[in-house]
């Protein structure tokens, strides 16, 4: 799942790809390297990151969409108004870091055959860093998530719609993404499969003292391990270079040993 941030204040790529045309290019580049969905988003949710309107959300968004719809896209997005707005242009799935929690939500994918991501955020993103809590996170965000596929099944969405992500970074310090990634593949009870959405996150800056822009070694060590654990869908920044950490891991467990 390659990344395109349509929107000035993202963490990593703000601003790079907010002009239409550009975000359009950036999407078919990460195609061509091998992302089998792109996934934009018109709204930030780095830690701090102001909410916008509906409509400026859209605005941003729908401009790219209409010129990608021969391409797999999953709009990331957490308003109901501009799920359907989204589904009505082209895309095919909904990755919604309220999990769907939002009123008329569920009611405004359910009918309509996409695929849908569910993920674990604590709080907001304006206020979700300053000193998140947990008594045990992966049981905890565990819990959650099993209750969000269990209300989205009972929507009528079905499994084989659904993707998880527990939500690294998202109102999590560095501690409790590494608990979570230890133990990633305690989520696979769950029955669905695992996004990991760990690319150039500030946890990597927090062990290496890497800025965002030099966070790529980081960032596939992180693939790596998310792929160990279980994961099936990796959200990155860098396709190219995670798609070949991809091929030489499959590469090794598939190899006969002699």
């Amino acid at each position: 799942m390659g990344v395109v941030n349509v929107t000035p204040d993202s963490f990593s790529d703000g601003g790079r790809f907010l002009e239409p045309a550009a975000a359009v290019d950036q999407a078919r580049r990460l195609a061509a390297e091998g992302a089998g969905i792109i996934d934009i988003g018109g709204e930030s949710s780095r830690p701090g990151a102001a909410p916008v309107s509906d409509q400026q959300e859209l605005d941003r968004l729908l401009p790219v969409l209409e010129r990608i719809g021969d391409l797999c896209v999953s709009v990331d997005t957490r308003r109901p108004a501009v799920m359907k707005a989204a589904l009505a242009a082209g895309a095919s799935m909904i990755n919604d870091i309220q999990a769907l929690s939002e009123p008329y939500a569920l009611e405004a994918v359910a009918g309509t055959g996409c695929a849908v991501c569910l993920m674990h955020m604590k709080g907001q993103p304006a206020t979700m860093q300053r000193e998140p809590h947990y008594d045990d996170v992966v049981a905890e965000v565990k819990t959650f998530l099993r209750e969000a596929v269990r209300k989205a099944r009972f929507a009528g969405i079905g499994a084989d719609r659904i993707v998880i992500d527990p939500g690294f970074g998202f109102g999590k310090t560095a501690s409790h993404n590494l608990q979570i990634l230890r133990k990633l593949g305690e989520f696979r009870s769950l029955g669905v499969p695992i996004v990991a959405g760990l690319s150039r996150k500030s946890t990597i800056g927090h062990l290496t003292g890497r800025p965002v822009h030099e966070r790529l070694a980081g960032s596939l060590a992180m693939a790596l391990l998310a792929l160990e654990g279980g994961a099936r869908i990796l959200r990155v920044h860098d396709v190219k270079e995670t798609k070949d950490v991809i091929t030489v891991w499959q590469a090794f467990r598939h190899e006969p040993q002699t």
